[in-house]
């Protein structure tokens, strides 16, 4: 394969198909007809000589070559789109410290990449980060002790010191092993995975949030198993040992020792979960401060 054979239009349909696991979602995304997705992916696929999704009958699911080049694709995207604001963000060549804090989740699978951009657009500007908790630091920015936090806000509550803005919503779906019987009924309901041993994460007031739904749905859960590791959980579940429903934005398709983790919709909406900036409302913040805001709100397109 030549890199002339790929398209950055083929990428980015493969990226909207990758994030939306239907290809008909993914072409109204990116303003399209379902068969101008089906056609990139089906392109990439021969250059490439892998397979990159599963095939279901209500959607897909990447293969391990699927996700591994998504997520290639994905920083081969956000590089351009930084390059193309990048004489935006460098208009002042800015010197300083940003003082910012973020839980479990925002560290583990949301900001480390978003920083090394920013740092690419302000090597000058120093990033103090602290992982705390999201009480902690919304405590924090309340006192002044913090310029910026990133934080869950669909888990937020006493936010009338703070201004906030919303930089992700991630969906949540039911994770299951491959073969389990959920998959058989498309789209599944609470009632029938509350049938199944559900394991529940713990970190981030992720037990709380998941009771917000389920009882607003009149259902109760199955709890098996409470974690505070998101490998254990996937462990878990790749073997068979119970169900969860989790966000796109903490989801694998793989157990660390390979076992395949299927992700889909569930009969009944479920609440986003909503990744966002807080900062204390009525403060000016310093220039570093502004622009780490400024940039993660572009660069999350929001």
């Amino acid at each position: 394969m030549t890199s002339s054979n790929v398209t950055l239009k083929q990428l980015r349909y493969f990226v909207a198909a990758a994030e939306t696991l239907r290809f008909s979602m993914a072409a109204a995304q990116v303003h399209v007809t379902q068969s101008a997705i089906t056609t990139a992916v089906l392109t990439l696929e021969r250059e490439l000589g892998v397979k990159l999704f599963e095939r279901h009958p209500h959607g897909v699911t990447l293969t391990a070559d699927g996700h591994s080049f998504y997520q290639r694709a994905r920083e081969i995207l956000d590089s351009l789109d930084d390059a193309l604001r990048q004489p935006r963000f460098q208009v002042h060549n800015l010197r300083g410290a940003v003082n910012i804090a973020a839980s479990y989740t925002i560290l583990g699978y949301f900001l480390p990449p978003l920083m090394a951009r920013f740092r690419a657009s302000y090597p000058e500007i120093a990033i103090d980060l602290h992982d705390m908790a999201r009480a902690e630091i919304q405590a924090a920015i309340a006192s002044d002790q913090l310029d910026l936090g990133i934080v869950i806000l669909s888990n937020a509550d006493q936010l009338e010191q703070l201004d906030h803005h919303v930089l992700v919503r991630s969906r949540r779906q039911l994770w299951t092993a491959a073969n389990h019987p959920l998959l058989d009924k498309q789209p599944p309901a609470l009632a029938d995975i509350a049938r199944y041993p559900y394991i529940q994460i713990t970190v981030d007031e992720g037990e709380a949030s998941t009771e917000r739904y389920w009882a607003a749905q009149q259902q109760q859960r199955n709890v098996a198993f409470r974690t505070s590791s998101m490998e254990g959980l996937r462990g878990l579940i790749g073997h068979g040992f119970g169900v969860t429903i989790l966000s796109d934005l903490v989801y694998r398709p793989w157990s660390l020792e390979g076992r395949k983790i299927e992700a889909s919709v569930t009969l009944e909406s479920i609440p986003h979960m909503e990744v966002g900036l807080i900062w204390k409302r009525g403060k000016k913040l310093d220039p570093c401060s502004e622009a780490f805001r400024e940039f993660l709100i572009h660069a999350c397109g929001s």
